[in-house]
C-alpha cells in the first residue's frame, strides 16, 4: 500500500511539507533523548542528592588504593575541595607520610556518611579535617555544623581511639563574604573545643588569607574567588605544619 501523503498522485509541495515535518519530529526526539541521557537534570535529580552524589569520588580512591596501597598509618587529610585541590600536599610536608582524601563539594554530613571508607579504613596516625565551608554556604546553621563536628570527633574517639585530630578553620573567600560572620562563629567554637582536652588541635587557616583590612587577599584565590591558588596554600603551609607538630606532641591517650 502506497503512502497516502506522498504517493505518485500527491501534490509535490504537500509531500515536501509532510517530509520536513517528519524529519523535524525525528530530530527533536533524538535531541531530547540525548539531553536526558547526558545531563543529570530533571529526571535524575533525586538519584544524585545527598552523600550519593559523591559516591564516584570515593570509589575512585578505592581503585587507587587497590593499585597503589597507601602508606600505613598516614597523616590523613580529608574534607572538601580546599584539601582535594592541594595537589602538592606530599611535597609540602615531606616529613610526614601524608595521604590526601579530600572530596570536592563535601560537607561534614558527607564525611560522616563515608567515615568508614575515607577515614577508618586507613587507621591514620593523625586526622586533618576541613569541613564547614560548603555546609554554611548551603544554608546550614553554625549550630548544625558544630553538632556534626562533635559527631565526627566522637566517631574518631570510638573507632580510632587515641588518634589526634587537627581541625582546619573554615577559610574566608571573596565569593562567600556574606557567610564570614558564620565562619568566624564556627571557627571560634571549634577553637574553644580544641582547647578543652588532649588530642585535638585547631589550626587558624582563616586569618592568613586576609589582608591588613580584614579582606580576603585576591592573590590567594583562583578565578572562581573560592578555591586557593599556590599562594593561598603557601599561606596555609606553615600553620598546618605547626598544627601537625602540635598534634604529635599532644596526642590523645591511647588505650
Amino acid at each position: 500500500m502506497g503512502n497516502p501523503f506522498c504517493g505518485p498522485h500527491a501534490d509535490l509541495r504537500r509531500c515536501a511539507i509532510v517530509l520536513r515535518s517528519l524529519l523535524l519530529l525525528l530530530v527533536t526526539s533524538v535531541v531530547s533523548f540525548a539531553t536526558a541521557e547526558s545531563a543529570p537534570g530533571l529526571a535524575t535529580t533525586n538519584a544524585v542528592t545527598g552523600p550519593a552524589r559523591l559516591e564516584g569520588e570515593v570509589r575512585k580512591y578505592e581503585v587507587v588504593d587497590r593499585r597503589t596501597p597507601p602508606p600505613a598509618h598516614p597523616v590523613l587529610f580529608t574534607g572538601s575541595s580546599s584539601l582535594r585541590l592541594w595537589t602538592n600536599l606530599v611535597a609540602d610536608f615531606p616529613g610526614h607520610a601524608v595521604l590526601n582524601r579530600g572530596f570536592g563539594g563535601s560537607q561534614m554530613r558527607d564525611l560522616l556518611h563515608f567515615f568508614d571508607r575515607l577515614v577508618g579504613r586507613y587507621q591514620p596516625s593523625v586526622v586533618v579535617v576541613y569541613e564547614g565551608d560548603n555546609d554554611l554556604a548551603s544554608g546550614q546553621s553554625v549550630e548544625e555544623v558544630y553538632a556534626q563536628y562533635l559527631q565526627f570527633l566522637q566517631r574518631v574517639r570510638n573507632e580510632l581511639p587515641g588518634t589526634p585530630v587537627v581541625i582546619l578553620a573554615v577559610k574566608p573567600s571573596p565569593s562567600r563574604l556574606k557567610w564570614m560572620a558564620g565562619q568566624r562563629d564556627l571557627n571560634a567554637r571549634l577553637e574553644a573545643l580544641a582547647g578543652s582536652g588532649p588530642g585535638l588541635v585547631f589550626v587558624d587557616t582563616f586569618h592568613p588569607l586576609l589582608d591588613a583590612a580584614g579582606v580576603p587577599r585576591p592573590e590567594c584565590f583562583r578565578a572562581d574567588h573560592l578555591h586557593l591558588t599556590p599562594a593561598g596554600y603557601a599561606a596555609w603551609k606553615p600553620v598546618v605544619e605547626a598544627g601537625l607538630i602540635a598534634s604529635l606532641q599532644r596526642p590523645a591517650g591511647r588505650p
